[in-house]
């Protein structure tokens, strides 16, 4: 498995705690996005959205954080990351969309530049931007955790899942842009724990190779 990576990427953080918990080997192949690595010709070419990351397994390459991990999920079932009912895995999806689908897209990089560049926002624009964002999901988020967590150290039952999966690198986005987490001591405590597991700490992007 290639992972293609950057290790600022929320996405790819996800999915480089997937590949940990489920005791996977591969091979980053990292890419700077403020450089635009992942507008070169080559990257383009295999994966035309031009984001990350895309994992190529076998040569079929896999774009989008989530379609990723429930692939890896298909062909490597233990640890499980959903659990066995369909309506507990479709509140774990649930909780990870929030995150992944309504939260991040509005505060990823690209989302800033634009603001910065095309909208001419200063700094406190796009931090209040980020902030807001962060604030809305969240709140909802912390609900939703507080009602099916069984522990209060996993976001559903007492088990990591997909959810925590997500969970844990938008709360490490959250403190790099400052926001307030006292709010939400749910999920504060949640990634707090989460983050001490070898799986979660070695997909760190302080651990990544190409970590500045």
């Amino acid at each position: 498995m290639k992972l293609y990576t950057y290790f600022l990427s929320s996405a790819s953080y996800r999915v480089r705690i997937a590949l940990n918990l489920k005791g996977l080997d591969y091979e980053p192949r990292t890419l700077h996005l403020r450089r635009k690595d992942h507008r070169t010709a080559d990257y383009l070419a295999l994966n035309p959205q031009g984001l990350l990351p895309a994992l190529d397994h076998d040569g079929q390459v896999i774009p989008q954080s989530l379609a990723i991990i429930e692939y890896l999920e298909e062909i490597h079932p233990e640890p499980a990351l959903l659990p066995a009912a369909p309506p507990q895995r479709a509140l774990v999806r649930s909780m990870a969309q929030a995150i992944a689908c309504d939260i991040h897209p509005l505060c990823n990089l690209r989302v800033l530049l634009y603001l910065r560049g095309e909208l001419g926002q200063d700094d406190e624009g796009v931090g209040r931007w980020y902030r807001h964002w962060i604030e809305a999901g969240f709140a909802a988020l912390e609900q939703m955790v507080s009602t099916h967590s069984v522990d209060g150290l996993h976001c559903f039952g007492d088990a990591i899942s997909l959810a925590d999966v997500c969970l844990v690198p938008q709360m490490y986005n959250a403190r790099r842009f400052g926001c307030d987490l006292g709010p939400y001591p749910t999920l504060a405590a949640i990634s707090s724990h989460l983050e001490q597991d070898t799986a979660f700490a070695q997909a760190r992007p302080e651990a990544q190779p190409d970590a500045q």
